[in-house]
């Protein structure tokens, strides 16, 4: 009954259990790492009885122990397969796999961040302790009728089990409730405090059982007096050393722990600047890329310039000859009436030729003064752009870790600054009146009228 109700404890019962009637006292480290490779020897011999969940527990302040902190990127699925944490009686007991018994250590042990070695060996000897068979030294004996039975010693006393039950004892004999223990042969005798208690009378199978068992009795009985009294000056200068070994280990991991974190701290800040270094390089390499558009683009402009000057001549020069022809044509004028008319006609269309041209000039003209404009404004955004570029070359090395980027000026041209591409901000009707001029420039610049040569023949 009682192995299963240990069996049912939960998790949370078992952290908190602390020992009621004495605790772990191990004064050095080199001790305290002995007892706990003892104890966890035994409990994974099932010869100290451990519940399921007890066992799972342990078993994860156990990895604490040896692992560190649990780290996913370290401690992946299957590094406790070739790890022995829990007796075979628990792993038979589920129809488990290994990988699920090792999800449920990691889950524990993923809580146990933070603890150091010998913190977590000592909740574990913590735990260890409270466990019912725990300390306790087993040996067959019989009493008076022949009863098989079996004699516990532990630290708090003497007690006699059943055969089948080693964890509920059937007689207690506290130590402090004890007067005599004493043996004869093959036979012991327990004499407790009170008169009214029977003696108690058992058989071992052997007189050197009977020692060893006399000699346990002593020892525990000795051990139970000690812990009521102060410690001796050897002990205490002990428990100072552990003392004073611990508070140096203690400083030792906060210090560690400082460095730590200011490592990180710097290389994170490295990685920050490292950051902003090639962020400032994109930017560099885009506002010079941007310069080299704005140029091109100004040189484009000039030269459209150029050819709108040229053409507004050229469309000048026409309008002279034009009128030049008007004036030819009106001193020709020829008697008859017929030719009369039909120089009425030629003057008419020269005259509305002539007028066609003298806007096409001025329209021109016009053209051309605006195309100036749009070289200047041009120039102008390649001067601001040089000085943007100018300003990102001379940042410092080192900026700060969040800074802001300075709006540009709205009376700027815009720049389209995404990814690696830069584009000044042309209108379309710009760019195909460019096309167009360009292709006039490259045709013919005068197709004289058909009806020409026959005015001048008819003057003739």
């Amino acid at each position: 009954m009682a192995g299963a109700i240990a069996s049912r404890m939960s998790f949370s019962s078992l952290k908190r259990k602390q020992p009621k009637t004495f605790t772990v006292r191990i004064v050095t480290m080199d001790a305290e790492m002995e007892f706990n490779c003892e104890v966890k020897k035994q409990i994974l011999d099932e010869k100290i009885y451990c519940p399921p969940e007890a066992s799972v527990l342990l078993a994860s302040y156990a990895v604490q122990a040896k692992y560190g902190d649990y780290d996913p990127s370290v401690h992946k699925r299957g590094f406790l397969a070739q790890e022995e944490l829990l007796p075979k009686r628990v792993i038979n007991l589920y129809q488990m796999t290994p990988e699920m018994w090792e999800e449920r250590i990691t889950a524990w042990y993923a809580e146990h961040r933070g603890r150091a070695r010998d913190e977590a060996e000592m909740e574990y000897l913590k735990i260890a302790q409270d466990l019912e068979m725990y300390g306790v030294n087993y040996f067959a004996i019989r009493n008076k009728k022949g009863t098989e039975l079996l004699l516990g010693v532990d630290a708090l006393g003497l007690h006699i089990y059943d055969p089948e039950n080693r964890l509920t004892p059937k007689i207690s004999f506290p130590w402090n409730e004890i007067r005599n223990i004493s043996y004869s042969d093959k036979e012991f005798t327990i004499k407790p405090l009170d008169k009214k208690i029977d003696v108690f009378k058992f058989n071992s199978s052997k007189l050197r059982v009977n020692k060893l068992i006399l000699q346990l009795c002593i020892g525990n009985h000795d051990l139970f007096m000690r812990r009521r009294k102060a410690d001796s000056l050897e002990v205490q200068q002990m428990k100072a050393q552990a003392r004073e070994e611990k508070a140096r280990k203690q400083m030792e991991r906060q210090r560690l722990a400082r460095e730590k974190q200011m490592r990180e701290e710097a290389e994170r800040t490295r990685d920050e600047l490292e950051r902003r270094l090639l962020q400032m390089k994109e930017e560099a390499t885009m506002a010079n890329e941007a310069l080299m558009r704005s140029e091109e683009t100004a040189d484009l402009l000039a030269e459209k310039a150029q050819i709108t000057e040229e053409e507004a001549k050229l469309l000048a020069q026409k309008a002279a000859e034009a009128e030049q022809e008007m004036q030819r044509i009106k001193a020709t004028a020829i008697r008859t009436e017929e030719e009369k008319r039909l120089m009425e006609q030629k003057v008419l269309e020269a005259e509305v030729l002539a007028l066609k041209m003298a806007e096409e000039s001025e329209r021109r003209a016009k053209e051309a003064d605006q195309l100036k404009q749009d070289l200047q404004e041009a120039r102008e955004a390649e001067r601001r752009a040089k000085q943007k570029l100018l300003e990102i070359a001379t940042k410092p090395t080192y900026p700060p870790m969040n800074p802001i980027p300075a709006p540009l000026p709205p009376d700027i041209p815009s720049f389209n600054l995404i990814g690696d591409s830069l584009s000044f901000d042309f209108k379309d009707t710009d760019m195909k009146r460019l096309s167009m001029e360009i292709e006039k420039e490259n045709s013919p610049c005068r197709v004289p009228s058909p009806e020409w040569p026959s005015l001048k023949s008819s003057s003739r």
